[in-house]
This record gives structure tokens, sequence and C-alpha cells, in this order.
């Protein structure tokens, strides 16, 4: 049998086995972010760092771990606080981004 992987495609960290094994809430102890979809109309992101760049057509939020691409027509930010934050709109994609030590190549 193969190693096995992380979701970015890597081979998990002692941390993340340790999680996995005891069961525990990733968002809390790995800093995961949380999305939660409602239909094509709605998002709600959870542990977020910051909003990148904003538009009707595209958000792009930091996330602890990864970057959130929300692409569509007519989003908004109705509401953001330091923990969450509600998109709406017409969503046509959502895209996980990594950006740990530039695996392009």
């Amino acid at each position: 049998m193969g190693k096995r992987r992380n979701q970015t495609g890597t081979e998990p960290s002692k941390r993340e086995l340790v999680v996995n094994s005891l069961k525990l809430p990733k968002d809390l102890l790995l800093g995961a972010s949380i999305v939660t979809l409602t239909g094509n109309r709605e998002a709600w992101i959870e542990n977020y760092k910051g909003i990148i760049e904003y538009s009707e057509q595209g958000i792009l939020i930091q996330g602890k771990t990864c970057q959130i691409c929300i692409q569509g027509n007519s989003l908004s930010i109705d509401y953001y606080t330091n923990e969450d934050m509600k998109i709406s709109g017409n969503i046509s994609c959502v895209r996980y981004e990594s950006f740990e030590g530039g695996s392009n190549g």
C-alpha cells in the first residue's frame, strides 16, 4: 500500500497524524478554514486571516493553510468579523490554492 496523503497531496505531518488518530477537530488544532455553501447563493467562511482581493466577480481570502478563491457574479461580502464572513451572490466556483513553499513546479 502507498503512503497516506493529506488534502494537499503531501505526506501528513506528525501533528496531522495525532489530530486524525484522536479524532480532534481539525479546524481548531490545525487552523483549517471551514467553507459552508448554501446552494450557489451563499458561502460562510470561518477561520480565515484576511481578504486579499474583492470584486463582484471574485473574492480571494487568505486562510491559515491555503487561499480560498470564490468566483461568480454579483458577489458581495454581507458581513465579516475576525472569525467568519458571509458572502452572497451567484457563486460559480470555489477553489483552494496552496501557498506552501511555491509547490507549483
